[in-house]
């Protein structure tokens, strides 16, 4: 059996990276702590710390670091000077804070050799990262092999190199780059885009190309640009242009028509947005020319952004129209496209204006079309909102092949097969249920009840902590990521430095397949009470299996106790608070929630005021307080939606009034299409998680009840 895989709510990467600037760190006050480098180690009981071993993750990719060690007589385990530690880290943030380069020159020589050492001369050269030379960071990232400063000041001086277009540089960094966001990547494809290597910026292609949702600027910026890449055909610049007309993109609309040789001018369009009934009422007066095709699709999109039940009116009138014509104005890929258009319209209205099935005929009315991702999933998920299991078949074989691969969608495609009247596709459901079953999280403990299989959390160890040699003990420490994070986190400071050092830790033991080194670091923290980190640790190791660290279950007397007044489920409770804070109990988003529960301030005010409590801001965000108010709140919503947890879960997270629009408004609705359509993404996983963590916790707790039988059924909204 595999691990649960548990993926970071919103919230939680929020309050993860609370205090945290993408380039340097924010103006505020750090306390200074006392404890140095020496005394953070010795409270982890151990009076040394090693250089980790060096890995690289390509080996090609990386010959030049591998000379340089060899040259330099750079050494993999020697030990750092323990003289130098968090208390100098600390002051030179605040130096790095006040931008003073000359008191940062002294900390790199002061701290030279320490653990910490790369830290000042980052912060000194992040201050005006445009002016420096990728030779320098090159000498950076050799200096300082293996760290995620290292990795963050590359991927950083990509980013801005490719911002201020200088492509040459970002080329030369570009292979020092193993662990790219997507706007790194974008990044280094600009550079091989710019610089003759078409084939390499390809690689991002697939990310970029076809995305109509919001992405990072250098993302938009290299699909603009992948226009003039030689390996862009004009079939794949005309399923672009289809998108920006439909999204209203000017320029790139005019950049693709030109090379594709059919040139729409800014006056055309510009004319369209001001009065598109105009050109509908001249468009039939007009020749059918491909370049009207186009003008058409987009008079289409704008109206469709003010009212998609406009535009389906005036596309059936013109296709009337047009059906009397001897020679047809709108061609059948302009029709499939305009109702490609209405159906990506509907689905983003399902909150405001309810579910319905009009589109799904819409999505299949455009079916001879190809479709990005964004418009597959729509399709796919409209068609598993009304059961519509031939449309789910036919959404899923659009989306690409690993896509296709996906936990989420081999579930719902054998959903679809499921219903079907043939055996053939009966026996090749229950098949891929017996695969999907394989696995814990979500879809996998969906599977398990269609195939009668039981979650057994004693197989993964259940309460039971593992055992750590005091060898493994040693290596967290002899592990020079490991031991940052440590420090960083025992001198209480700031947590984003610690939680970027903790998360890179677990990337390189993982990398390196040493899931003891996992094990071991995930077990210290535990002890030490920093949870969200052994969390991390197990949820991003394929082979490490130990639910006491992925799934802890901290202040157990107040949850049960305050969850059974409340008349919920515990387990409920801690899927709660598992998805929400991570059990940090100083969590804060950046809306304002606190606390275990991530309680919102007039939230907490309402459940003081319905206890019979005066509001006190500091005792509602306190543990003990935090669990009271959020679980009597759980109940609150829990009884009033129905007492159904799929819909209240739903309503904690976006608002039961928003949980009461996704209800089906006749007849009932099975849990998992009700979740897999809640039209906010941010909703939609957060539900999934929680109901995943419920019925784990509900094992450990010895109270075990599957998914399914969990989740129920939602009724109508009548």
């Amino acid at each position: 059996m595999t691990k649960p895989q548990v993926a970071h709510s919103i919230k939680d990467r929020e309050f993860i990276k609370q205090n945290e600037d993408a380039k340097r760190l924010k103006a505020r006050t750090l306390r200074v702590s006392a404890l140095s480098l020496a005394t953070a180690v010795s409270a982890l009981g151990l009076s040394q710390v090693a250089c980790a071993e060096l890995t690289w993750g390509e080996e090609d990719s990386y010959q030049q670091e591998d000379s340089y060690q060899q040259n330099s007589g750079y050494q993999q385990n020697s030990s750092y000077q323990p003289d130098n530690g968090v208390s100098s880290f600390t002051a030179a943030a605040i130096a790095a804070d006040r931008g003073d380069v000359s008191a940062l020159y002294n900390y790199e020589q002061a701290m030279s050799g320490g653990l910490f050492a790369m830290y000042p001369t980052y912060w000194r050269m992040n201050l005006d990262l445009n002016s420096q030379s990728s030779a320098t960071v090159s000498q950076f990232v050799r200096q300082y092999p293996n760290t995620v400063m290292a990795e963050k000041l590359v991927a950083d001086f990509a980013e801005t190199k490719a911002g201020s277009n200088d492509y040459a540089s970002v080329r030369q960094v570009a292979n020092l780059i193993t662990n790219a966001d997507a706007s790194e990547r974008c990044a280094v494809a600009l550079g091989f885009n710019n610089g003759g290597d078409t084939m390499r910026a390809m690689a991002a292609k697939s990310e970029v190309w076809l995305t109509t949702k919001k992405q990072p600027a250098l993302c938009d910026q290299l699909a603009m640009e992948m226009n003039n890449n030689a390996l862009i055909s004009n079939q794949d610049r005309a399923a672009r242009l289809k998108r920006m007309l439909r999204k209203g993109k000017t320029g790139d609309i005019m950049a693709l028509s030109s090379r594709l040789g059919t040139p729409i001018a800014y006056s055309a369009l510009s004319e369209i947005q001001l009065n598109s009934s105009a050109f509908f009422s001249r468009f039939s007066q007009e020749p059918a020319s491909q370049n009207n095709q186009y003008l058409y699709l987009y008079a289409m999109g704008r109206v469709a952004d003010k009212s998609y039940r406009e535009a389906a009116l005036q596309l059936d009138f013109d296709i009337k129209q047009d059906n009397q014509r001897s020679v047809k104005l709108l061609n059948a890929e302009t029709r499939r496209y305009a109702y490609r258009i209405l159906g990506v319209q509907r689905m983003n209205h399902n909150t405001d204006d309810g579910f319905n099935a009009e589109a799904v005929d819409w999505f299949r009315n455009s079916l001879d079309e190809d479709f990005n991702f964004e418009e597959a999933e729509d399709y796919a998920m409209a068609a598993i909102r009304f059961s519509r299991w031939d449309d789910v078949v036919e959404a899923i074989a659009k989306m690409d092949v690993e896509t296709q691969k996906s936990d989420q969608w081999q579930y719902w495609l054998a959903r679809a097969y499921e219903q079907s009247s043939d055996a053939n596709k009966r026996n090749t459901a229950k098949k891929m249920y017996q695969n999907l079953a394989k696995n814990n999280d979500y879809y996998g403990l969906m599977a398990k009840d269609k195939v009668g299989q039981r979650f057994d959390a004693s197989r993964l160890g259940g309460s039971n902590l593992p055992n750590v040699s005091t060898a493994d003990r040693a290596r967290v420490m002899q592990d020079a990521n490991f031991a940052r994070a440590f420090a960083l986190y025992n001198a209480d400071a700031s947590r984003a430095y610690a939680n970027r050092e903790w998360n890179w830790a677990v990337k390189q033991a993982r990398d390196k397949r040493d899931d003891n080194l996992v094990i071991a670091a995930a077990r210290q923290a535990y002890d030490m009470g920093w949870l969200d980190r052994a969390i991390y640790a197990v949820d991003n190791t394929d082979r490490v299996d130990s639910l006491a660290l992925s799934h802890p279950m901290p202040h157990q007397d107040a949850v049960v106790r305050y969850s059974q007044s409340a008349g919920i489920d515990p387990a409920w409770a801690y899927g709660i608070m598992r998805q929400e804070s991570r059990f940090v109990t100083s969590a804060r988003s950046n809306v304002g929630a606190s606390g275990l529960m991530q309680v919102m301030p007039d939230t907490a005010k309402y459940i003081a005021r319905n206890l019979g409590e005066t509001y006190s801001a500091s005792r509602a965000n306190s543990g003990d307080t935090n669990i009271r108010y959020g679980t009597w709140y759980m109940g609150d919503i829990f009884g009033k939606l129905n007492s159904q947890p799929v819909l209240a879960t739903a309503g904690y997270n976006a608002g039961p009034n928003n949980a009461k629009r996704w209800q089906s408004a006749y007849g009932s609705l099975a849990a998992d299409q009700y979740v897999e359509s809640i039209a906010f993404p941010e909703t939609r996983n957060y539900v999934k998680h929680v109901m995943e963590n419920a019925t784990i916790y509900s094992s450990l707790l010895g109270r075990s009840q599957p998914i399914s039988q969990r989740m129920g059924t939602i009724p109508a909204s009548f």
